[in-house]
């Protein structure tokens, strides 16, 4: 266990070799975090501490925007939304579960992903020797090069002072897709 030492958003776990998920803890405005999974076309972003959580499929955004707040019946992918705690999950043993009580998730792997995967969360081989492994492959005991290395975005640590203006429902669904910080579109 270590104490975070980044202020901005980090890369806690991916699958490198089938891109089947992805996993990223977001830093967000007024010390808060949110998560963001991604997996079969499909993106979560939850918000713990709001106890909120946006669902929304990557393969509707070429055709219409409205599409965002749709129900995904159509998903492989499994969600449970409870009274604190949401689950989501796949068909290949990805699951992602958030109690907002505790302000507590945790990602789960089956065996498949078995050393494929890598981030913040370690190798996923039961090999304690690599679990710090930066991007580029090679290994750190600093702590504050390890969370660094697996940083997704370029940040300052100053939060930049910004002009608030009312927002549409139109402008909220456009701003998903093309300034979130890791949507496909931006």
């Amino acid at each position: 266990m270590y104490d975070l030492a980044s202020k901005c958003s980090v890369l806690l776990a991916k699958d490198f070799v089938h891109n089947a998920f992805t996993v990223i803890l977001n830093e967000e405005t007024r010390n808060s975090r949110s998560l963001y999974v991604e997996m079969n076309q499909t993106v979560i972003s939850i918000y713990p501490r709001l106890k909120i959580s946006k669902m929304y499929n990557l393969s509707f955004t070429e055709e219409n925007c409205q599409v965002l707040d749709q129900s995904l019946e159509n998903s492989t992918m499994n969600s449970r939304q409870g009274t604190n705690k949401i689950e989501i999950s796949d068909h290949k043993g990805v699951s992602v579960s958030c109690d907002f009580q505790y302000d507590l998730c945790t990602v789960t792997l089956a065996g498949w992903h078995h050393g494929i995967s890598a981030g913040l969360f370690g190798t996923n081989d039961n090999e304690a020797g690599n679990e710090w492994m930066v991007p580029n492959g090679s290994f750190t005991d600093n702590v504050q090069e390890f969370t660094h290395s697996w940083q997704v975005n370029k940040c300052s640590l100053v939060p930049k002072k910004e002009k608030p203006c009312p927002i549409t429902a139109k402008q909220n669904i456009c701003k998903a897709f093309f300034e979130e910080p890791h949507s496909l579109l931006r």
